[in-house]
């Protein structure tokens, strides 16, 4: 069996900056108060080998910080004011992420006033001319159970510079910005620049990614609302196989290089026989190809269900060559060429089949939240305003083994969560749809 190593982190990978000490005692009245002693580790440390001594020695343990209220805080509640912002795709948990923020920062800390940044990054620049919204508890009260953002949307970077001065004519003591990975590379940017100023704003990050590929964020919320909404696709895909002679459920998901969703769902209902992930490159033609195995399920079951991540397939497609506004590379349309050749396949061996094909990737992402990640969303928010509140900076709310914790954005920025196919879990999945280990003709 193949292994994979992962990246090696030092100690000083986890420390948070913070914008000073903190004097200021806390409002909070109930609950337990974090020590900054307290920490999570962040994996079970195994002895590895002094390679210039031959002999083994005791890794390094590595912590992440705990999240959590402290008893002394660096902003006072009374003149402090935070701003909140939703950058990137839509995202289930979205508006539960801001209602828990704004309750927090009124209700805890009693913070005067919280404002929404509407349309991303974009509301802070003058010439696009968008309003901020004052967000009290009484306009979030009911927002969770919406869809969406109420403050919007946009992609696409805005100039640094122009951000940090916005927050500066603001008055802005705390940034709490909502997004995925090209968000917390932003956030990062402002992060420094606002240290560049020797300014007193802090920028706390919230891992949003419908994809879970935020590098340390386990999982991102929404996750768990958009497998569950994605087993009805498949379901229906399977009735659809199941009811016609020679039929094939093809279902596309969302997963632009991480397929967590695809293959969560996949043992989620165990009715798929196939998942094709980006981090699993295939061949469609040959002896070990997909179609050569498509063939040998349809002949022995006389149906099968096929589950597609987006990102899947672009080895046999090619770069376009062309970015979108965030940057990411715009992907070939996998599903397209995968239904032409499924059907020329089946139509040489003169079989004719009933392909039925769904994508529900904008239905996902744009519904409530499920209770799950509702609970998730809140924790989140809580933490977020905490950590502000105490001066912390530069870092992004997590959970890690359990525990919320902080984690700063260098290591959530430098790189992109992935399914490890040598993994126990993506075994797991292979196991549950039957399909081979390999589907390369090397």
């Amino acid at each position: 069996m193949k292994t994979c190593r992962e990246p090696i982190y030092k100690a000083g990978d986890t420390t948070i900056p913070q914008l000073g000490d903190p004097r200021v005692d806390s409002p909070l009245t109930f609950g337990r108060f974090v020590d900054d002693d307290d920490a999570v580790l962040v994996n079970i440390s195994r002895k590895s080998v002094d390679r210039t001594k031959g002999r083994k020695k005791e890794p390094e343990h590595i912590y992440f910080e705990l999240a959590g209220p402290r008893q002394k805080i660096y902003f006072d509640p009374k003149k402090a004011k935070c701003a909140v912002v939703t950058c990137g795709g839509l995202c289930p948990g979205l508006n539960d992420v801001i209602r828990s923020i704004v309750m927090t920062a009124h209700h805890e800390y009693n913070v005067p006033s919280v404002l929404g940044i509407q349309y991303g990054l974009a509301g802070f620049i003058p010439e696009y001319g968008y309003d901020v919204m004052e967000l009290t508890p009484g306009s979030v009260n009911q927002i969770h159970e919406f869809g969406g953002t109420i403050l919007g949307s946009s992609r696409g970077p805005q100039p640094v510079d122009q951000i940090v001065d916005a927050l500066e004519r603001m008055n802005i003591s705390m940034l709490f910005m909502i997004g995925g990975d090209g968000t917390m590379h932003a956030a990062e940017a402002i992060q420094k620049e606002i240290a560049k100023r020797n300014l007193s704003i802090s920028i706390v990050g919230l891992p949003k990614t419908i994809d879970n590929d935020i590098n340390f964020a386990s999982p991102s919320f929404g996750f768990d609302t958009a497998v569950e909404k994605a087993t009805e696709a498949i379901r229906c895909a399977h009735v659809e196989a199941t009811g016609a002679p020679w039929g094939i459920g093809l279902v596309k998901l969302m997963g632009r290089e991480s397929g967590f969703i695809a293959a969560q769902s996949a043992m989620a209902l165990q009715d798929v026989n196939f998942v094709l992930i980006p981090e699993d490159p295939f061949d469609l033609h040959g002896e070990n190809g997909f179609l050569a195995h498509l063939e040998e399920r349809m002949k022995r079951r006389g149906h099968a269900v096929i589950v597609l991540a987006e990102g899947a397939g672009q080895n046999l497609i090619g770069e376009t060559g062309a970015k979108d506004k965030s940057g990411n590379v715009v992907l070939g349309d996998i599903s397209t060429v995968l239904r032409s050749e499924i059907k020329s396949h089946f139509k040489e061996l003169g079989i004719d089949l009933t392909l039925k094909y769904i994508d529900p990737s904008y239905i996902i992402r744009s519904i409530p939240a499920n209770s799950n990640d509702r609970i998730y969303c809140s924790f989140l928010g809580i933490h977020a305003v905490h950590a502000g509140m105490v001066g912390r900076t530069g870092l992004v709310i997590s959970r890690w083994n359990g525990r919320y914790v902080h984690i700063p954005m260098e290591l959530v920025t430098k790189r992109r969560k992935r399914i490890n196919t040598c993994s126990n879990y993506w075994r797991a999945v292979l196991e549950s749809t039957g399909q081979p280990i390999n589907m390369r003709n090397e």
